[in-house]
């Protein structure tokens, strides 16, 4: 029996050498071959968003790096495991940049699963699943969205037994031995994973703050081509025409030069609003995107003074916004975490093979062009069809957006 370990850890976390270190000596005391991966070591670039891999060479990532063999040596073993300290409720950007990869281990045509749409198998057998994630603190909201999230990981990428792990980082070795050899039984008895319940989401901040400057971060690797630039972007020109100060930066370009990550993260500080938009990559957001807020939320840990607001806009390409709930959870944690106030998700406002918004973002008007013409038309469609109670809710935060806009 093969074990792959996917370590997603940094080089000064001492944590990780001790959970991967006691999860591999009872891995092998138990029979099993264990090999393991220290991502940070391997050559991984992002993913492209480009669907090569499964309309050009179906199966095989365009990117040729070590993200080819590490796909192909996951559908080779018998248990994976991820390895990873809980970021925002999700996984290390380390660690997700391999499991953005993994799109070319499933197909790219629809199946139904359990009654919710997901990409169909693409080989007859995949391995079990183990998720382990460490935090340095208890943390209970933080620990349901990361469960919720190997919830869903293990769905779509057809794990026929999946557990889920979360200890401290100064968890005691004895309790660590006695927590891997549970997980490890759970697997073998074949014990059901149950859906995880997300925590309900914050309220929005109560009163009207004035808004003068906004900022966009585009969390597409398409940039200016993007679903996420044309959303964001007809949505800013609104804040603009209301005289509102806005910017524009993209992740992607921005994240590897230090001059346009400095002058983003001081356009974020200087905001009263930052939104970001991005498309959804395997139930959760892009690996740089999660790189780029690990890097706002070290720079503004312990600040004080005025917090600003923070919104997350996130497409895909399922037809049901449920499949977006996870990622925007984890946007929530990460604006508790890095001292910012949160503007309340909405999973069930869609746009485009679709889109969630925070219900205030829903702008008036149709969009001037045809192209946003049709990518806004099943959002109203979606939204009109809903209860009565929620179209008025829908209304009154349209209202509170332009009343904060106003005041």
């Amino acid at each position: 029996m093969k074990a792959i370990l996917l370590n997603g850890s940094s080089e000064k976390d001492a944590t990780a050498e001790r959970i991967r270190s006691t999860l591999t000596a009872e891995l092998v005391s138990r029979g099993w071959e264990v090999s393991h991966i220290l991502l940070r070591d391997e050559k991984i670039g992002a993913c492209g968003g480009d669907f090569f891999c499964w309309i050009r060479n179906p199966g095989i990532c365009n990117v040729a790096d070590d993200n080819r063999t590490l796909a192909a040596e996951i559908m080779h073993s018998d248990l994976m495991v991820y390895l990873t300290p809980v970021t925002f409720g999700g996984y290390s950007s380390q660690l997700k940049k391999l499991v953005d990869h993994q799109i070319q281990n499933v197909e790219p045509f629809f199946a139904s699963v359990a009654g919710e749409t997901h990409h169909q198998k693409r080989y007859p057998r995949y391995p079990v699943f183990l998720s382990v994630g460490w935090i340095e603190q208890a943390d209970p909201q933080e620990e349901a969205v990361f469960r919720d999230l190997a919830h869903r990981n293990a769905i779509n990428f057809y794990a026929r037994r999946a557990v889920t792990g979360v200890v401290l980082a100064d968890q005691p070795d004895e309790a660590l031995g006695t927590a891997t050899r549970g997980w490890l039984d759970d697997l073998a008895k074949g014990k059901p994973y149950r859906a995880e319940s997300l925590p309900e989401p914050a309220e929005a901040p109560a009163g009207i703050r004035p808004m003068k400057r906004a900022v966009l971060l585009v969390g597409s690797p398409r940039t200016r081509k993007s679903t996420s630039q044309s959303l964001g972007g007809y949505l800013f020109d609104q804040l603009a025409a209301r005289q509102v100060q806005t910017e524009t930066f993209y992740i992607h370009t921005s994240l590897y030069s230090p001059q346009r990550m400095q002058a983003l993260q001081d356009a974020v500080d200087a905001a009263d609003l930052v939104l970001l938009a991005f498309p959804l990559y395997v139930d959760s957001l892009p690996a740089p995107v999660i790189a780029a807020l690990e890097r706002i939320a070290a720079r503004r840990r312990g600040r004080g003074g005025t917090r600003p607001r923070f919104a997350a806009l996130v497409n895909c390409g399922f037809p049901e916004a449920a499949h977006n709930r996870t990622a925007l959870a984890i946007c929530e944690t990460f604006a508790r975490k890095a001292g910012f106030d949160w503007l309340e998700r909405s999973p069930w406002v869609q746009a485009r093979g679709w889109c969630t918004v925070s219900p205030w973002l829903r702008p008036a008007g149709k969009p001037p062009r045809s192209e946003k013409r049709w990518i806004w038309r099943p959002l109203h469609w979606h939204w009109v069809r809903r209860s009565h109670k929620r179209r008025s809710t829908c209304w009154q935060s349209r209202s509170f957006l332009l009343g904060y806009i106003a005041g």
